[in-house]
């Protein structure tokens, strides 16, 4: 049972009985900061009072006096200015937890109606070097927002963008060439402007292997563009494993260079919006603080600001190429004509200028009828104990993702990326996420899930195999305790979490319900080591002990899919 969802749909239909419908999309319910004021809370009235002309109070009464009668729920009061307190019924408890005892389906209830066809872009790192940190951020949050967004019934495709036609490829080519010189023998000297991490010393390696010395006899016009497909090739493959590290795999490796060969879908593009009116020739004011120096010249433009932008933005740079913002329009074209019916862009902090003028691009492609989200992931501080972590030698001016996964490991990774909200800063600290203690989060949420398996061999232990089985028909009328229905309530929010982080875009929450519902598992285990009787094994009562272990199965099979969810395992036992 989606037991919120339920909730909802009755309480909605009780304000269109009365023939309220304006305001219904902002009706919300959720659980009470204090449980003493009950289960669940609504503000349907304080939303709908306005648009029916009544007092929020006295409409809240009425609806209350109705839900009354609703076989879920046991208690209804109105509080302050005219929320409603909801207690449910043991029935609809023991349906929540009946339903939670099987992860995936109770998690499937978050299903949507009208599922769509989504393209998740996150990561689209320049191949110029192996993955920082910082991208490991991205990645871990468009990897789990694609996840939750299939759990939601959409079809997702993940998906990688690799810019492989612009400049800095030509520079990765003479830097990665130097390291060919320099495994023939050669004394090099990196000079500025060039890579000078040793990463490209195995494609140095590899470019030896294949070609000897005969690149050294070739002018640069000739070895460049061998030289450069190989180390594109070696630094996507380089990728796609410190990826693979954090178990994170793309469907769609979409490359910049398709949109030039063997037809310039750039100049197809701008054509095509030229003919729409949306592209003209003109001049734009000068950027902040650069009035002086500002050459005011005739540029080709787009439109943007019809579309929601602050300015029009220009589709050209002054020697004729196109700018960054033209193939990136190309590039989307190219997504909608697969057909996707909703883009999203995982993006990192110093994206921010390109929001609006995407998101207007989209809209004019799309005549607005596919929308386009961008996520912005912001900077993540390494420190160990709270000192900064220095930078590696490898790459030559930053930590590597692939350093933080060898020393901590993907789940720790992975959930603690997700810790915080995308759009704020994160401050990841080795020490704190290795430690086995309350103060790290993925080992409190995994800890619980280990401690659940550890109720089950106790039962079993004291009781035999069969205490476990049958746990989805068993009477739960024994759970009272207020440490008891706290879990229940937290179970019940479970698919509207999901529901929530899916729509929008934000799959930090799972994360921290998931800590909550360990902290709540946690704090009722304690109290069971100070009073005996809420232990969740009691020897000498079996059918007490069945009930508590319905409960258990339904918050370890929670916590099991919603870490699976994430991408972290659920293990059974932990040292």
């Amino acid at each position: 049972m989606h037991l919120i969802d339920t909730l909802r749909t009755r309480i909605i239909a009780i304000a269109e009985a009365e023939g309220l419908s304006e305001g219904l999309a902002r009706v919300a319910v959720e659980t009470p900061r204090d449980p003493t004021h009950g289960d669940f809370a609504t503000n349907v009235a304080m939303v709908l009072a306005k648009s029916a002309g009544r007092k929020p109070r006295e409409l809240a009464e009425m609806i209350a006096a109705r839900l009354e009668a609703d076989p879920l729920i046991e208690k209804v009061s109105v509080a302050g200015p005219g929320f409603i307190n909801l207690t449910i019924t043991a029935d609809a408890a023991s349906a929540v937890v009946r339903a939670a005892q099987d992860g995936a389906a109770y998690t499937a209830l978050a299903r949507t109606d009208t599922p769509r066809r989504v393209n998740v872009e996150y990561v689209s790192a320049n191949p110029t070097g192996p993955m920082h940190v910082g991208h490991a951020r991205g990645a871990v949050v468009g990897d789990v927002l694609a996840s939750i967004l299939e759990v939601r019934g959409h079809e997702v495709t993940r998906e990688y963008y690799i810019n492989d036609a612009g400049a800095q490829v030509d520079v990765l080519a003479r830097s990665a060439y130097l390291r060919y010189l320099e495994a023939l023998g050669e004394t090099i000297t990196i000079p500025e402007g060039l890579y000078p991490g040793d990463y490209l010393v195995p494609i140095g390696e590899g470019l030896k292997a294949e070609f000897g010395e005969s690149l050294k006899a070739m002018d640069e016009a000739e070895w460049l563009p061998l030289v450069r497909d190989r180390s594109i090739d070696g630094m996507m493959a380089m990728i796609r494993d410190d990826l693979g590290a954090l178990n994170i795999v793309h469907d769609t490796f979409f490359s910049e260079r398709t949109l030039q060969q063997p037809l310039d879908k750039v100049a197809a593009m701008v054509a095509r919006l030229r003919n729409e009116d949306l592209v003209y020739e003109g001049t734009l004011p000068p950027p902040k603080g650069q009035s002086e120096d500002w050459e005011d010249r005739e540029q080709t433009l787009f439109r943007s600001s019809a579309f929601g932008d602050d300015i029009d933005r220009a589709l050209m740079k002054s020697d004729g190429s196109y700018t960054y913002f033209a193939s990136d329009i190309a590039y989307h074209d190219d997504k909608l004509s697969r057909g996707y019916e909703h883009l999203v862009d995982v993006l990192g902090a110093d994206h921010g200028g390109y929001v609006k003028r995407m998101t207007a691009a989209v809209k004019a492609l799309s005549g607005g009828k596919v929308p386009l989200d961008c996520f912005m992931c912001q900077l993540v501080k390494l420190t160990r104990g709270g000192e900064p972590v220095k930078m590696s030698k490898r790459s030559g001016n930053f930590v590597t993702l692939r350093e933080v996964v060898d020393e901590v490991g993907a789940d720790a990774v992975r959930f603690m990326m997700l810790f915080r909200k995308a759009d704020a800063p994160l401050e990841f600290d080795f020490q704190k996420v290795t430690e086995k203690s309350r103060e790290n989060p993925v080992f409190y949420v995994q800890y619980a899930h280990a401690r659940c398996r550890s109720a089950q061999r106790q039962a079993v232990e004291e009781f035999g195999p069969d205490i476990l089985d049958g746990l989805d028909q068993v009477s739960l009328d024994a759970l009272t305790d207020s440490g008891e229905r706290g879990l229940v309530v937290q179970l019940a929010g479970w698919p509207q979490t999901v529901v929530n982080a899916a729509d929008h875009a934000e799959p930090h929450r799972l994360a921290f319900a998931l800590h909550d519902l360990a902290s709540a598992l946690h704090m009722q285990w304690n109290r069971g080591k100070d009073d005996r009787t809420l232990r969740f094994v009691k020897a000498d009562d079996r059918e007490s002990t069945r009930s508590r272990l319905a409960l258990v199965e339904a918050v370890r099979a929670v916590i099991a899919e919603g870490l699976r969810t994430l991408g972290v395992t659920a293990p059974d036992e932990m040292r």
